[in-house]
């Protein structure tokens, strides 16, 4: 089957991202799919939802594998599943309205315990509760209690201090807990005991419910409550085991599964899930919620479950894709491929190809792209359609005319003059083809270094003040300090830029670098004054509100080096010179300080579908924009887009397919509209014929005496319906002059 794996991906150790998949999970679940036979493409979810949409109807899966948990709200596990089901494609798990109430902590026990089953008596309190009470103390509940959220997953806010005493200590707890999650927390009785869990597998077990399981901590790290709380699920995990079945009495155990069929039945629970228990020390079995999205982590308690049943890892999976396929009426054949449509998607791919080897000394080239990574885009290109290589030269406008193509993705880099990456663009534009990445205005302005320096001070993006010089011989600005680094102004991939030459502390060496630039390259200089600080490059990815990856830093490894620049020499021997650190490591501040600048920047160049931005942040915390690449390199495993990309999980053949996902809405933009005007025609041409076959000769007019006025006034020519009445052309009126007409017509 052709599986679209939904996800998302957890790159900070941050309690907001605890429900997420680690990478190491997302690529876990993917090679179990896969040992299914099927074909799988990872699919991250955050972002806008128009574009996860427009991901998910570009490949056309059989079937939507879904763990995607969602950032926020009360309904956010809900919303995957009714998106799906509003675009028409099956997905594994429960629908929108189980997991929407099986969020909800407190909803589910009200409807459990209408069905009798027991759950331990707590209160729901949200901010406006807790502001009409008198005494927060008193919530007519037995103490200890412990205080959680309702409406969280993972154990996120559950610790030994969420468990309180006595009054005063609930005063104090309640405000600081609804502050942390305003959406409201649960307040319980707290039951002395220990935590087990029933998973759920459809169609496996006891009417889907396997056998219990419960936790083995190590004694050091137990809680002094016995709670398997966010603790011991996030940072110290590889202190608890798993064991299946439980050391608890037979007739626990069955009691136990007896619940869960009731409780799996009464929600809904489709093709897997996992209902938690708290077993009190009288051995009272009280239920405390319901996951219907659990964990697939290997080494869950889920798959200690499956292992009881003969199942390993991928077999677990599988009878999750399975069941799913079963309800939904799709027929499951491991290692059977989906036959490409009748009309593959016709993609053609412009680029410039490297002849030269920079490694030499030649950079003439250094922005164009080596055979390898041409060869290892059309490969991933080929995973979404038919493929035809179009060099960028000059004989593209011809190819382009004699070549059929749906859409263009493009990287090529232009041949010469401050305009020429805008050129495939601007060609694509002229012959109606939509095509991927940023349109040509974009291109040409980010590749101008001054330009786009200025269009980001309009909008208050910090970048380092500068001047740009035509001849070497301009007066120096008064606002640029010294060092200043000098580049050119409309060149990419560091060309031009020396750590050891570029990084001038006078104006004798600045504007000898300034000729020898202005020379050598046929262009302005730049001058820049240099911001001292961390390096880092951000990439981005989608359209009106691009989706931030992690940011990578560059760690220059001469320590010695007081002014480190990331120039072209060090990124052909990078190995030598640096090292990356993907995600980097940031504050939750920084981190949302450096996604803020890119946004704002993606935004004010308006870039589309791919961008890298370049950055330097100041010991001070001043973030400075210092390039914008809206055509970023896409070497496997070189590119720095690559390696962010790597490093948050993304696939090079689904990187590749989230910046084809642009041209693919462009593309289907242009049908919509095309289907729209053909549906516009064909009325108006309609309307036409009926107007046509209603429309009757007119009576001959009346013969009009020279010098009464009467034609102008009954209409002459034009009133008589003539040529404009059997709908040719209008014949003008004969001109009036003192009342009169002419005895013969004048010319138009």
């Amino acid at each position: 089957m052709r599986i679209a794996f939904t996800h998302n991906l957890r790159l900070t150790d941050s309690e907001d991202e605890a429900e997420f998949d680690s990478v190491e999970t997302v690529d876990a679940i993917a090679a179990g799919l896969r040992a299914g036979g099927h074909e799988v493409e990872k699919i991250e979810v955050t972002g806008p939802a128009s574009r996860l949409a427009a991901r998910i109807e570009s490949y056309g899966p059989d079937l939507i594998f879904n763990s995607a948990e969602g950032r926020r709200g009360r309904a956010r596990e809900a919303f995957y599943p009714a998106l799906f089901e509003e675009l028409g494609f099956p997905y594994t798990g429960s629908d929108a309205y189980v997991l929407t109430v099986t969020l909800d902590k407190w909803l589910t026990k009200l409807v459990l315990a209408k069905r009798g089953i027991d759950t331990v008596r707590g209160r729901l309190i949200t901010p406006d509760d807790f502001r009409r009470m008198r005494d927060p103390g008193t919530l007519d509940l037995a103490l200890p209690v412990i205080v959680k959220p309702n409406y969280e997953g993972s154990s996120k806010g559950i610790a030994d201090d969420a468990v309180v005493r006595d009054a005063r200590a609930l005063a104090d707890l309640l405000p600081r807990a609804l502050r942390a999650y305003p959406n409201g927390v649960l307040v319980e009785e707290f039951v002395p005991g220990i935590d087990v869990t029933v998973p759920f597998l459809e169609g496996r077990g006891d009417e889907g419910v396997l056998l219990p399981v419960d936790y083995i901590v190590e004694p050091p790290a137990r809680s002094r409550f016995n709670l398997y709380d966010y603790r011991l699920k996030s940072a110290e995990s590889n202190k608890v085991q798993v064991r299946c079945p439980p050391e608890q009495p037979r007739d626990v155990v069955s009691r136990l599964r007896s619940i869960s069929k009731m409780a799996a039945r009464v929600l809904g629970i489709r093709d897997i899930g996992r209902i938690d228990f708290r077993i009190g020390e009288d051995g009272r079995i009280y239920l405390l919620e319901v996951n219907a999205l659990p964990s697939l982590e290997p080494g869950a308690s889920l798959f200690a479950a499956t292992a009881r049943e003969g199942l390993d890892y991928a077999e677990t999976l599988h009878a999750i894709v399975e069941s799913a396929a079963k309800r939904q009426g799709l027929v499951v054949k491991p290692g059977a491929r989906r036959r490409r449509p009748a009309d593959p998607l016709r993609i053609g791919f412009t680029f410039n190809v490297k002849r030269v080897d920079p490694k030499a000394g030649n950079d003439s080239e250094a922005e164009y792209d080596a055979p390898e990574t041409i060869d290892a885009i059309r490969e991933a290109l080929e995973g979404y359609g038919q493929v035809t290589l179009l060099e960028a030269d000059a004989e593209l406008p011809r190819l382009l005319m004699e070549t059929p193509v749906d859409l263009v993705f493009n990287i090529a880099e232009g041949v010469a003059g401050r305009n020429r990456e805008a050129a495939v663009p601007a060609l694509c534009e002229l012959m109606g083809i939509p095509y991927t990445g940023s349109d040509a205005a974009t291109l040409s302005i980010a590749l101008d270094k001054a330009l786009s320096k200025r269009v980001l001070l309009q909008h208050g993006i910090l970048t380092a003040e500068f001047q740009v010089m035509e001849t070497g011989r301009e007066r120096l600005s008064s606002k640029l300090k010294f060092p200043l680094i000098v580049k050119p102004n409309q060149e990419g991939s560091s060309k031009g830029v020396s750590a050891s030459a570029s990084v001038v502390d006078d104006e004798e060496a600045l504007r000898s670098v300034v000729r020898e630039l202005i020379d050598r390259y046929r262009q302005p200089a730049l001058i820049e004054v240099y911001i001292p600080g961390r390096e880092f490059t951000v990439g981005l990815l989608g359209d009106r509100r691009p989706r931030v990856l992690p940011p990578m830093e560059i760690l220059f490894k001469d320590k010695s080096n007081q002014r480190p620049v990331y120039d072209f020499q060090i990124k052909q021997e990078w190995e030598k010179h640096v090292s990356y650190q993907c995600p980097a490591q940031l504050s939750p501040a920084e981190l949302k300080a450096i996604e803020r600048v890119c946004r704002e920047t993606f935004a004010a160049l308006d870039c589309r579908d791919v961008a890298r931005v370049d950055l330097r942040v100041t010991p001070k915390g001043d973030i400075y924009v210092i390039e914008v690449n809206p055509l970023p390199g896409l070497t496997p495993g070189y590119s720095d887009l690559c390696l962010i990309a790597s490093a948050a999980g993304i696939e090079y053949r689904t990187l590749i397919g989230e910046i084809l996902e642009g041209g693919l809405k462009r593309l289907r933009e242009k049908r919509r509209e095309a289907k729209t005007e053909a549906r516009i025609e064909a009325k108006t041409e309609t309307k036409s014929e009926t107007r046509s076959a209603e429309v009757r000769p007119l009576p001959a007019p009346p013969v009009v005496s020279p010098g009464n006025g009467g034609a102008a006034g009954n209409g002459g020519a034009a009133g008589n319906g003539g040529a404009a009445g059997n709908g040719g052309e209008r014949t003008p009126a004969p001109t009036v002059a003192n009342g009169t007409l002419p005895s013969t017509p004048g010319p138009e």
